[in-house]
């Protein structure tokens, strides 16, 4: 496939920036903790207490970038499931009312019928013009889905 050809319309949802820059940054932190943990430890001024609690450290902020970093949509035949950071759940199509992206907003946001907002943070506006498809990806998904349920 061709960069220009764009996904499937049924291809999972995954932000780029929102992938690439969170995994980056837990390497890079969790490298600099490891490092400081165990040069204070060689120079004497750290026990190893204090040397496993920085590593420790860094390894639960790595840990919340990763999970930042595995943020997706995954649209199926009965609905889309919305893996956030910190919740999964699963609308059925026919739940979504509307699709928006308004200006200002950080990702795009469904409307479900029972008045909940639901945020979609794997298509963000940080992409620029790509995140701009994939919220009318997104929008036309849903319109398929709600003509072929009624």
């Amino acid at each position: 496939m061709t960069a220009s050809a764009g996904p499937g319309p049924d291809a999972p949802f995954r932000p780029r920036r929102g992938r690439v820059v969170p995994l980056g940054v837990a390497l890079v932190f969790l490298a600099i903790c490891t490092v400081v943990a165990v040069a204070m430890g060689v120079s004497g001024g750290w026990g190893v207490g204090d040397q496993l609690a920085l590593v420790a450290f860094g390894l639960l902020v790595a840990g919340f970038l990763s999970r930042y970093a595995m943020i997706r949509a995954v649209p199926g035949p009965d609905g889309l499931t919305v893996r956030n950071l910190m919740t999964t759940r699963t609308v059925a199509w026919d739940e979504i009312v509307e699709v928006r992206f308004p200006d200002g907003d950080p990702w795009v946001s469904l409307e479900l019928s029972d008045t909940d907002v639901l945020a979609v943070m794997a298509v963000q506006r940080v992409d620029g013009e790509e995140g701009r498809a994939e919220a009318r990806r997104l929008a036309g998904l849903v319109r398929a889905h709600r003509g072929v349920s009624g």
